[in-house]
């Protein structure tokens, strides 16, 4: 009998550590095409960089503005907002933030690249696309590890 208590304990403990990764609000549908629009400006805003530096500095000024202002949204909508690279994830979130942490530099290169080949507003383009893209997976793939961790919670 005590055996089954504290097995109970422990699923219980098990449920609140996971409870940071999985229990929250799913990201609204806009919010990939967003962060593609606003990486694309923070690149777009280079095109300035030295005929216009009032202009730059006013256009990286506003986005930065925006990110706090999302960054603050976010915060209060899903309470505890678990960061790739902070905490101790269950190992399914984990591999969705592994995957994540692969994938980003190696879209970071390919602007680089396409900056250097095509310009800035090819390569505001092309970030705008991947990003989007990329996030729009990776919500589905954390989803997907959410769930699966959820069920082997239950």
């Amino acid at each position: 009998m005590e055996s089954d208590e504290v097995r109970e304990q422990l699923a219980l403990v098990r449920r609140a550590e996971a409870a940071p990764y999985i229990d929250y609000p799913p990201t609204p549908w806009w919010y990939s095409p967003a962060i593609g629009a606003w990486v694309a400006g923070m690149i777009g805003a280079f095109t300035w960089w030295r005929s216009d530096a009032v202009l730059f500095v006013g256009t990286l000024a506003a986005l930065i503005v925006l990110e706090l202002a999302f960054l603050t949204w976010m915060r209060r909508r899903h309470g505890a907002l678990p960061m790739p690279g902070r905490g101790t994830p269950p190992h399914e979130i984990a591999a969705a933030w592994r995957g994540y942490a692969i994938a980003l530099p190696v879209v970071v290169v390919v602007v680089g690249f396409v900056w250097w080949l095509a310009g800035v507003p090819v390569a505001a383009g092309v970030a705008f696309v991947l990003v989007t893209a990329g996030l729009a997976v990776y919500e589905r793939r954390y989803a997907a590890a959410a769930a699966k961790v959820r069920s082997r919670l239950a």
